[in-house]
This record gives C-alpha cells, structure tokens and sequence, in this order.
C-alpha cells in the first residue's frame, strides 16, 4: 500500500501512533510530503527515523529548505574564519528560520556527533520537490505546498521552488480533472470551505492532508492512495 502524509513538526509520538494505525510494514510505502523539521519536540527523531526506512521517501518542504543553509553553518567548527565569513545572508537566513520555530531542531542536531551530521546534510541534498504517481487508474502529483500560478499547460518542472514550497493554493479552484493533487503546508482547519477541520480535506481534485499535528487539538493524517482511507492519531 501507498500512503501520505506531511507536517509531522517534531511531533514523533504522533508519528509513531500513525504507523501502528495504518499497520505500515516493509511492503508498505510512506510518502512524508515535507515539513518534518521544527515546531514540535523531537524534530531530529523524527527525522534520523525517516532516514532508516528505505521505503519511507521524504519530499522537501518549506522547513527543511529553510534549515539547510543554517545547519551548514551550524555544522562549522568554530574559527576564526567561519567568524568572519558570517555575513548577511547567513544572518538573514537564521532569522526567518528562528521566526518559524528552529529552537527544537537546533537543540536536538548539537546533541548530534558530526558523523550524523553530515548524513542529514547529505540526506536533505538528495530530497525531491515533488512527485508524480500512477496507482491504478488514478494519477497524483505529491508536492509539499501546492503549484501556485498554475496553468494546465505549465510542466510542474518549470515551477518554481517558491511556488512548489511555500505559497498556498486556492482549494476551491481544481487544478486538473485527471489527477489529484496531494500537499501538505496549509493546516486543514485554515481551509475556509472545510467542513472538517483536522480532518483531510478532499475537494475540486485537491488532497490537502496537513491536519495540525503541532496546533492545538492537531492530529497527523494518513491517506492511503490505493483506497482512499483516512486515518489519524488522537488530537
């Protein structure tokens, strides 16, 4: 079987309580739609758990493209040099990571020997943006945010990342008639024709499966692409 989900934010309990409730096994594949990092307590758990499981396949989200340049920089010895090559690029990049919740991914990757490290680095470098999925006589397109400016014409490689990982679409406008479109970024309770918040949101050929697992009351969602069933952990 073939399952979603997206926006796990450190929430590693949750995560874990997901996988006993879809009964994820070997033969199973996970698509985590990005957002892994930050937010929620145990970021690089969740992450160095990911990293184990070759049939789990981790998308880049809007987190983990923040993280990478200032975990970079983190991995540096401090010299005299790294000192004096800060400069405002760096600086600007920190910033709007703390703004966005880096605190529990910081305090968990210093725990980290640099052996461990590098092998995050390296894993993120290798992270796609999105992907494209035939089950059956369905067909999805995984993407962390959704595809803004769309047009039907545009091939999805001509995106650009911005659009991919960080803007929101309108959920009421399809953007295809024969594919679905599964993201994560935008927590179901914001989606303002969603009848169920907290619940995954399906609607004019969107799959919107963000479920709020580090909001209040949040849950972490799971669809399941060659059924179609739903399943979450506990708010």
């Amino acid at each position: 079987m073939i399952y979603c989900i997206s926006d796990i934010h450190g929430m590693y309990d949750k995560f874990i309580e997901l996988l006993e409730k879809i009964g994820f096994s070997d033969s199973d594949t996970l698509y985590i739609l990005g957002d892994v990092l930050d937010r929620g307590p145990q970021p690089i758990t969740t992450l160095l758990k990911i990293m184990e499981c070759p049939n789990m396949i981790m998308l880049a989200g809007n987190h983990e493209i923040m993280a990478l340049p200032c975990l970079r920089f983190l991995t540096q010895d401090v010299t005299e040099d790294s000192i004096n090559n800060i400069n405002d690029d760096i600086l600007e990049s920190l910033m709007l990571w703390d703004e966005n919740g880096s605190e529990t991914t910081i305090k968990e990757f210093r725990k980290l020997p640099m052996e461990k490290r590098s092998e995050i680095l390296d894993f993120f470098l290798e992270m796609s943006v999105y992907e494209e999925l035939n089950i059956g006589t369905e067909n999805y397109i995984l993407v962390h945010a959704g595809l803004h400016n769309f047009s039907p014409e545009r091939p999805i490689n001509e995106y650009y990342l911005e659009e991919l990982i960080w803007e929101r679409p309108d959920y009421s406008v399809p953007y295809f008639t024969d594919r679905y479109v599964v993201t994560g970024h935008t927590p179901t309770r914001f989606i303002e024709c969603n009848s169920k918040p907290d619940e995954i949101f399906i609607n004019s050929n969107h799959i919107a499966i963000d479920c709020g697992a580090y909001l209040p009351n949040g849950k972490l969602g799971a669809i399941c692409l060659d059924t179609g069933e739903c399943f979450y952990t506990c708010a």
